[in-house]
């Protein structure tokens, strides 16, 4: 009986059978014979870049070569290329968990990948719960991400401080980047939701292009309120965090949006479907200024040769499919006690940084509100950091973000022009920097490359590079050691990663370091009142790390240790320090092992 073998079948068979097989598998099919290199090379090699990568960085511009012919790209290159970047992205990450020192290094070095590095990043995220150093893992390529995504966002509100185009989708689409993590919400991700919707309201208005401005700006805000896609359901709810973000309003069930946002939301469909549409500077209220085509009203009548003005009309996405006369918003300007000469300029349509601006001044008026709440909710702030910690999205993240933008947008370029913020830049630099030290140590290069320079006239100037200095040299220089030796495991009786009540405070922390005896500086000791203790300063002293996501140092005699079942509230802070939480022993297993190797 005759045999078959697989070099007998029908080519395209055999590519349906490679299409299964991973790429070392591929690269060795390839060498078998110049059959088989022919269907290998290039439609398998497009299929694994197509199927094994999500994300790429701008500089491959993977859409146009997707759509162009599949013989004009070298697509095994380009697959071996995306693997060179896993293998760096892994290596430096590995480094990262292996030791504390050089770690600034390390993050820069995946950075400096790209967005290439994001499907690398995202798989180590999704390591097993049972994972060997699962917390860490997830910890830190989450922080890696974080940097990641906060270089690109910066990238584009630094190319909007240079005056360069930059879409308002994008300009706001980078206060998301800050408070992204594994979400959906990049800036591809929204212009891709926001296609969809352009294509949905073609689908639901067949004759949309052939609709005067009018009716196609009545249509557009029709589809969105029927679908739910701008506005808040519960008013109550109007100063939530999340309501600020256009990622997040396109991509969550409820879609939550300020006017603001809605009105972004609403001018970037018009673009997508030709018709011309901003946000203007109106106080209090974003509404959306749309304007005729020229040559036209908004009728799509000619307009007489001699009236080169085009015309204009109002909609508030926000709370309305209707027009809104400009009569009406003049009487809202009168009543708000704006004088008449600047009726014109809170008419007109707003640039894309007062835009930006304007939503940052929103987040920091959203973070502000949430802490009152947290506060008037808990009492006196008692439990208030455990409900900012976990809120969505990241509180610390999102102030970081608005800072950064106020900050970057704020200052004209090389000083040419009037500053667009009423902030004076001394008063964001020392919140932005605390956050930089305390949260996102990473960040030195950006703050390096973007804070610095602008400061550069400025007293402060020499101070920050002083900061940065220490940070990257703090990074390099290794851990000082903490043995137990005979004497300090007498003297030393808690463990690094065990959990613990403040017996005071009440509050839940876990030990991430320790000192003999009090090491503090004289100053904290008076000021703390040390002395005051039952066992004074010569009693052990450790440094804890709270469910609020501050590090203190903590008295011994102050201390209550627990075991529970699993610690939640610190579980999403531990992997800056520990591995796992060990069920059985009821505490977090150490990721500090260079500075203190015996707990």
């Amino acid at each position: 009986m005759a045999t078959t073998s697989i070099s007998d079948l029908p080519g395209e068979i055999i590519q349906q059978i490679l299409l299964y097989c991973p790429p070392i598998t591929l690269a060795a099919v390839q060498r078998l014979s110049r059959r088989y290199n022919a269907l290998v090379e290039p439609f398998l090699w497009r299929h694994q870049c197509r199927t094994q990568y999500r994300y790429w960085d701008p500089e491959h511009h993977i859409k146009e070569k997707l759509r162009g012919n599949i013989n004009d790209v070298d697509w095994q290159n380009v697959f071996s290329e995306r693997q060179r970047i896993d293998r760096i992205t892994s290596s430096a990450l590995e480094g990262i968990l292996a030791n504390q020192m050089g770690r600034i290094d390390k993050f820069q070095r995946i950075v400096e990948c790209g967005y290439d590095a994001k499907d690398c990043l995202l798989q180590h995220m999704a390591i097993d719960d049972d994972g060997e150093d699962v917390l860490a893992r997830r910890y830190y390529s989450d922080a890696v991400l974080g940097c990641l995504h906060r270089t690109r966002a910066i990238e584009e509100w630094s190319r909007l401080q240079n005056q360069e185009d930059i879409s308002l989708e994008r300009a706001l689409g980078a206060y998301d980047m800050f408070v992204l993590h594994d979400r959906e919400g990049d800036f591809d991700e929204i212009s891709t939701r926001l296609d969809a919707i352009a294509d949905a309201i073609r689908a639901e208005y067949t004759d949309i292009n052939y609709q005067s401005p009018r009716q196609k700006a009545i249509s557009i805000a029709i589809y969105l309120r029927a679908n739910n896609l701008t506005g808040i359901k519960d008013l109550h709810q109007y100063q939530d965090l999340q309501n600020n973000f256009l990622g997040i309003a396109l991509h969550e069930e409820d879609h939550p949006s300020l006017p603001l946002i809605s009105t972004a939301i609403y001018c970037s469909l018009a673009k997508r479907l030709n018709l011309e549409a901003h946000a203007c500077g109106f106080p209090l209220h974003v509404y959306t200024i749309v304007i005729s085509t020229p040559g036209l009203d908004l009728d799509g009548n000619r307009l007489p040769p001699d009236s080169d003005e085009p015309q204009s009309m109002y909609m508030d996405p926000f709370r309305s499919d209707r027009e809104i006369l400009v009569t009406d918003l003049q009487a809202q300007l009168r009543s708000l006690g704006m004088p008449k000469d600047i009726h014109s300029h809170a008419l007109a349509p707003a640039s894309t940084s007062e835009i930006v601006l304007r939503s940052g001044r929103n987040i920091l008026n959203s973070v502000q509100e949430a802490h009152r709440s947290a506060v008037a909710r808990n009492g006196h702030g008692s439990n208030s950091h455990i409900t900012l910690v976990s809120s969505f999205p990241d509180m610390e993240s999102a102030f970081y973000g608005a800072l950064w933008a106020t900050l970057l947008l704020g200052i004209p370029p090389d000083g040419d022009g009037p500053a667009v913020s009423t902030i004076e830049p001394r008063n964001l630099l020392q919140p932005i920097v605390q956050h930089f030290e305390t949260h996102f140590p990473g960040d030195v290069s950006l703050i390096d490359d973007y804070i610095v320079p602008l400061f550069r006239d400025f007293g402060e100037y020499a101070q920050l590079r002083e900061t940065v200095r220490v940070i990257r040299a703090g990074d390099s220089i290794p851990k000082l050691v903490h043995e137990r030796t005979e004497e300090t495991s007498d003297q030393v009786k808690y463990l690094v990663g065990q959990v613990f009540k403040h017996k005071r405070y009440n509050y839940m922390a876990v030990i991430i370091g320790w000192d003999a005896e009090c090491a503090a500086p004289e100053h904290w000791i008076s000021q703390m009142r040390v002395h005051e203790l039952p066992l004074g300063r010569h009693q052990s002293f450790y440094h804890v790390l709270v469910e609020d996501n501050s590090v203190r140092y903590v008295a011994e005699e102050n201390i209550a240790i627990v075991t529970p079942e699993i610690p939640h509230n610190l579980m999403p802070l531990a992997g800056k320090h520990f591995k796992r939480w060990d069920k059985q022993a009821r505490r977090f297993v150490s990721n500090l092992k260079d500075e203190y190797p015996d707990d």
